[in-house]
């Protein structure tokens, strides 16, 4: 029994010396100096997707306990700390020009009876106009706070930077795809045509392979009977046009685009942004209509025409594309899926499954004839 007193009593004394050292174990337990803080990332990235011209963050303050009155805390754009975020983070970025953002709202008050005052809230616009190439930093910090703030989180740094436009692509080698919706209208009775994609061939080495279009009508193809086998061919139903300056390479990423005028037979090729050849004139003047099943990508006459390859960012446009906007900044890449005359927008990103949509909101949607395989990639690189 006196060991169990005893016990008893030294639990009290430990109990009793554990408080202290904390200071009070009622109401005086938080008795030290209050102060405000972020309670947002250190470094906030934002990455230029090339479909991303307008951005928005925030900054969140805080502070540890009550207050009596109202805590106001202003914060400012600091170019001085461009140097110190390179530093720290072993960059070597530059500051954010000033056209490409705004401080929306610089004042955070956090209320009596509160802990959290309202966001700080900083736009981003404009980000397409920003060079990939570069790193961009704006740093933030606390520019006046009628409470003393945590100095380690008086900083916030947005990091701009170029990112992969295109991480996943379809490999089509020994597969086709087939328009899943005949007779959509976007697709139909096309004076002028544009086509593009972006191609990496692995291999030519069979009589014909093929891009896009209808056998026996309107047909953008590679190789023939007395062609080589990697030159691109324009071939329909009143004859086919060609220039030995189509040969595409194989091994590399290509952006393939070529145009068709109904008014006059006009047909060009680029690869890369690049006329190649002369303006070739078809005799074929009709109108294009692809807006049936007999619309393939990777696939004319028959399965052995396929594409030995990887294809992305496959569109159709009803206008003749002009050189200037073919070259255009991220286009091989990217385009908006609203833009004019754009009437199918296959990106072959989906990363599973066989079905490829239409971006345009025009529901022309593709199926593959078998699985598809789908590989990794960072473009550009």
């Amino acid at each position: 029994m006196k060991s169990k007193i005893n016990n008893l009593v030294l639990s009290f004394f430990v109990a009793l010396i554990a408080c202290g050292a904390l200071t009070s174990c009622g109401e005086d337990a938080e008795n030290y100096d209050n102060k405000a803080f972020t309670t947002s990332e250190k470094v906030s990235s934002i990455l230029l997707m090339g479909t991303n011209d307008t951005e928005s963050r925030t900054i969140q303050t805080s502070i540890a306990k009550l207050e009596g009155s109202d805590v106001v805390v202003t914060y400012k754009v600091d170019e001085s700390l461009v140097s110190q975020y390179n530093m720290a983070y072993a960059d070597n970025a530059i500051i954010l020009p000033s056209e490409y953002y705004e401080l929306t709202v610089a004042v955070s008050t956090i209320a009596v009876g509160t802990v959290k005052g309202n966001d700080v809230e900083i736009s981003f616009k404009n980000l397409s106009g920003l060079d990939r190439d570069l790193v961009y930093v704006l740093p933030i910090t606390v520019a006046n706070s009628n409470i003393e703030f945590l100095n380690s989180t008086r900083s916030t740094y947005f990091v701009i930077r170029g990112a992969a436009l295109i991480n996943t692509v379809a490999d089509i080698t020994t597969n086709y795809l087939s328009l899943q919706s005949p007779g959509t209208s976007s697709l139909k009775n096309m004076g002028e045509v544009s086509i593009e994609a972006l191609l990496y061939i692995d291999k030519f080495g069979k009589l014909i392979s093929t891009v896009m279009g209808i056998e026996g009508n309107f047909l953008f193809r590679i190789g023939d009977a007395g062609l080589p086998d990697n030159q691109l061919q324009l071939a329909t139903s009143n004859g086919n046009v060609t220039d030995a300056a189509w040969q595409l390479p194989t091994g590399v990423w290509v952006h393939l685009a070529a145009t068709y005028n109904s008014a006059d037979g006009a047909v060009n090729v680029y690869f890369n942004g690049i006329k190649k050849g002369d303006t070739k004139t078809t005799s074929y003047r009709n109108n294009v209509n692809w807006a049936t099943s007999s619309f393939y990508v990777g696939k004319s006459y028959d399965d052995n025409r396929y594409l030995s390859g990887s294809i992305s960012e496959c569109r159709v446009w009803n206008r003749v594309l002009t050189q200037d906007e073919i070259q255009g900044k991220d286009h091989f890449y990217v385009v908006a899926p609203d833009s004019p005359g754009l009437v199918a927008y296959w990106k072959f990103n989906e990363g599973g499954g066989q079905i490829i949509a239409d971006h345009t909101g025009n529901e022309n949607t593709i199926v593959a004839n078998k699985t598809i395989t789908w590989n990794p990639v960072s473009l550009p690189n």
